[in-house]
Formats: C-alpha cells, sequence, structure tokens
C-alpha cells in the first residue's frame, strides 16, 4: 500500500486529490497539510511514502520544506505538483530532492502514474518541463546569482546590509531558523566560504546601493 500526505493550502485542490486518489488501488490517503509547517509535521509523525508537495504555501513553502526534509534526513518521497510556472523553482525542487514536477493541471492518470513511480523511487518528468528544467540550468550556468530563489536573493541583500539573521527575519517576516537555512543554501549555491564572503559577493553584485552596504 502506498501512503500518500496531500500538502496544499487549498482545501479544494486537497479534496480533489483524496478523491482521486482514495479510489485507486494500493494508494491510501494517510493525511492532509494546509501549510509547510504542517506538512513537515505530518511526515514526522505519519511517516508517508509519497507526499504531494504545493510550492505556494503559507508558513513554509514547498522548497523549504524540501530543505527541512533534506537537512533531518528523513526519506520520503516528494511529487511537486504546483500551479508555479517558474522556471526556477522547477529546478530548486528537482536539486532539493523532489522526483516530478507536475502542472495543477495535470490528468489524472498522470499524477497517479507519478505517485506510483515515486513510490518506486523514479522521478517523473513531463516533456515540457524537462525543457523548461535545460533552460533554467543554462540561464543558471552563466550566471550564479540564477541559482537563487527570490527570498534566497532577499537574504543576501540583507547579508549585505551587515543585518543579522535575527534583523532579517523581522525585515521578511520569516522565522531565524528559516533564515539561517537561506543562508546555507546561499554559500552552497554560491560556492562561498561564509556571510562576508557573500556580502562581498552581493556588493560586486550591485544587489544594494553601497550606503547600505555593510550597515554604513
Amino acid at each position: 500500500m502506498i501512503r500518500v500526505l496531500i500538502a496544499d493550502d487549498h482545501q479544494v485542490v486537497r479534496q480533489g486529490l483524496r478523491f482521486l486518489l482514495s479510489g485507486e488501488p494500493g494508494i491510501e490517503v494517510a493525511g492532509e497539510a494546509a501549510d509547510g509547517e504542517a506538512a513537515l509535521d505530518a511526515i514526522r509523525a505519519l511517516r508517508p511514502d509519497v507526499v504531494l508537495l504545493d510550492l505556494l504555501m503559507p508558513r513554509l513553502d514547498g522548497l523549504g520544506v524540501l530543505g527541512k526534509l533534506q537537512e533531518e534526513g528523513l526519506a520520503v518521497a516528494v511529487l511537486v505538483l504546483t500551479s508555479s510556472a517558474d522556471d526556477q523553482h522547477l529546478v530548486q525542487a528537482l536539486k532539493a530532492g523532489a522526483l516530478a514536477y507536475l502542472p495543477k493541471t495535470a490528468g489524472v492518470d498522470q499524477v497517479v502514474e507519478a505517485v506510483r513511480a515515486a513510490a518506486r523511487g523514479e522521478s517523473v518528468l513531463q516533456p515540457a518541463a524537462t525543457a523548461r528544467m535545460l533552460r533554467e540550468l543554462r540561464r543558471a550556468a552563466a550566471d550564479p546569482l540564477a541559482q537563487l530563489t527570490p527570498r534566497e536573493t532577499d537574504v543576501l541583500k540583507g547579508l549585505a546590509q551587515g543585518r543579522s539573521n535575527r534583523e532579517i527575519a523581522r525585515a521578511l517576516s520569516v522565522s531565524e531558523e528559516t533564515v539561517k537555512s537561506h543562508v546555507s543554501s546561499i554559500l552552497a549555491k554560491l560556492g562561498l566560504a561564509d556571510r562576508t564572503q557573500a556580502a562581498i559577493f552581493a556588493l560586486q553584485r550591485r544587489l544594494v546601493p553601497l550606503d547600505q552596504a555593510l550597515g554604513q
């Protein structure tokens, strides 16, 4: 039996997916979550085989959930099902461990097939998603900043301004732990050693005016 967790902030979407999957042999909906933090709690408690994960959720977005799963070593197959058409989101989700990336317009058969494939540890990508991923990878190779999510870019700007994690968290209305996770991701993606190097990188790329640099 494949146990599935549905994580989406729209109740109608959750109900639709539950109805769709509950009628499939060998698949059981183990639970639902309406935001990223609740999704993490449910994954820890229920240990599902597959998570249907939306990227655009309150409290903690889908990319944040994927990051936390990697940090905690939680072994679960993640299938991203989202309305986001952002190429960068696609690449970041796959880099963060998602096995599949489907639009919410995907057909019933596609979703079911992707759930079964994810449970087997296999990746399923539509041809359009594959093309988007290749396009974004080429763009990221040409511009290191393209590897960062919009939120990570905001955090990088905060580093360039000499702000602490607490100050950045307050400015962005997120938790300090989330900022800390973003900083680690920024350093890894850009191949930098510490916050100082990140700040210098941001200044070289002119992400903030010089009169705001390092708290000046």
